[in-house]
């Protein structure tokens, strides 16, 4: 079994029940850090993160899943973390968002909605001589190369 598999199984396990919480990803980098990455509808709790940490650390010691040194990492993602997940999407509606397509153009607006299929965002578009407008793009998830939530501090 994949170490990625086994720790999917054990944080899973420990977050069962909390409907609000999810995995955003889990991966073993080479240089050996173990990186969890876990997010809630309403935020994650540092304690959480410890939880889990603590729950998936000593089993992986019990189980002897990872024969060599390794740090265990486990976190919410970072404000500049792109978004992975459509519940990510869910969660940031409302916030701007600046948006990379597969064909290299980059696209800014407010996030009004997310499908199983794609993302609507409100761009601002100016014309020369006219004042900006608002109009809703529609954005296939298999065009999205990344999208961040991109902070104000108005």
């Amino acid at each position: 079994m994949q170490i990625e598999e086994r720790v999917r199984e054990l944080v899973e396990e420990k977050i069962a029940g909390r409907d609000d919480l999810f995995i955003v990803r889990i991966k073993m980098h080479s240089n050996r850090l173990l990186e969890i990455l876990l997010d809630g509808d309403n935020g994650i709790a540092i304690e959480d993160c410890a939880k889990v940490s603590r729950h998936v650390g000593f089993h992986l010691e019990e189980e002897n899943v990872i024969d060599q040194a390794y740090r265990l990492e486990v976190s919410s993602p970072g404000i500049d973390t792109p978004l992975l997940l459509a519940r990510q999407y869910a969660k940031n509606i409302d916030r701007e968002v600046r948006v990379k397509t597969e064909d290299g153009s980059k696209r800014e607006g407010k996030l009004v909605a997310v499908s199983d299929s794609h993302i609507v965002i409100e761009e601002k578009v100016k014309e020369k001589g006219k004042k900006a407008e608002l109009i809703p793009a529609e954005i296939p998830f298999e065009h999205i190369k990344e999208t961040k939530v991109l902070i104000s501090f108005k």
